[in-house]
């Protein structure tokens, strides 16, 4: 299990070429349109209930550090402790609230931020489809929230091998980018960053609720923002078909992290608590 411990950098778009001697196969552009036609919703969740749902959601708890030494600081240096407790997840006004807050006394004597880390492995599980969610962003330097996607099997190895796909990175001290990341390698970490930046006069993301998406097949992975392309489609022709490790199930993951070597740490101008809140999940896959 990996934490976001990437390196994300804001580009039209950014390959790091794995293996380039070998040739890349060719497949067929990738054309999805905006239509929930042909496709069944699977699986959802609309946060319409009083509590989390805990047949869709388990939580992932700690520092890191509990797993391995090379995991504490979730592989980034961060500063929060994942809890599962009510004051760091809750459903409130038909939203799920992930906050953040800085603790006063220590939390268990040691860690000056809490969060929580949601997931929904072996609840949640889909190889191929659109997923949809529509949150709002935290604000404020050393602010981290992501909905991202791991690998439940780990079919090709440990990470990154097995793949990542993140549908949604944002920096609290930029409130108008947002990015879409795929993360894959055998023997190389390679990754492919694009990002977004809204309109002058279009509210950012932490003043008004924005839906991200992918779009995911087999030969191609596309990440949108209310409906328009952050960046052009990931395929087997951007990566390699010998390292394309998406054709597995994976799970999605919701959380903000705190401070580490990315975003870098709170500072003076951070108010805390600071939350993520979203609207609904969900899940579609083709009929």
């Amino acid at each position: 299990m990996m934490s976001n411990n990437k390196i994300l950098l804001f580009s039209t778009i950014l390959i790091l070429p794995f293996l380039g001697c070998k040739e890349v196969s060719e497949v067929a552009s990738c054309e999805f349109t905006e239509s929930l036609e042909g496709y069944n919703l699977v699986w959802s969740d609309e946060f319409d209930g009083s509590e989390i749902d805990a047949n869709k959601w388990s939580y992932d708890l700690g520092d890191g550090c509990e797993i391995s030494e090379d995991l504490c600081g979730w592989g980034n240096n961060e500063l929060e402790y994942y809890t599962d407790r009510s004051r760091n997840s809750f459903v409130e006004d038909g939203k799920l609230v992930i906050e953040a807050i800085r603790e006063a006394p220590l939390y268990l004597g040691k860690h000056q931020y809490t969060s929580a880390r949601m997931v929904t492995k072996n609840k949640g599980d889909w190889k191929y489809g659109r997923i949809d969610v529509r949150a709002r962003m935290p604000i404020g330097q050393g602010l981290w929230p992501a909905i991202w996607m791991l690998p439940t099997d780990n079919a090709y190895g440990d990470w990154p091998k097995s793949g990542e796909l993140d549908i949604m990175d944002y920096l609290g001290p930029a409130p108008e980018r947002t990015f879409g990341t795929i993360h894959y390698g055998h023997e190389n970490w390679a990754f492919n960053s694009q990002g977004l930046i809204l309109e002058e006069d279009e509210e950012n993301f932490h003043e008004a609720f924005h839906v991200f998406t992918v779009l995911w097949t087999e030969n191609c992975i596309q990440f949108r923002m209310d409906g328009q392309d952050v960046g052009v489609a990931n395929t087997r022709s951007t990566t390699l078909p010998s390292t394309f490790p998406f054709d597995q199930r994976f799970h999605l993951i919701l959380n903000v992290a705190v401070g580490g070597n990315l975003p870098g740490n709170p500072d003076a101008t951070t108010r805390f608590p600071q939350r993520m809140e979203v609207d609904y999940v969900r899940v579609y896959q083709e009929k």
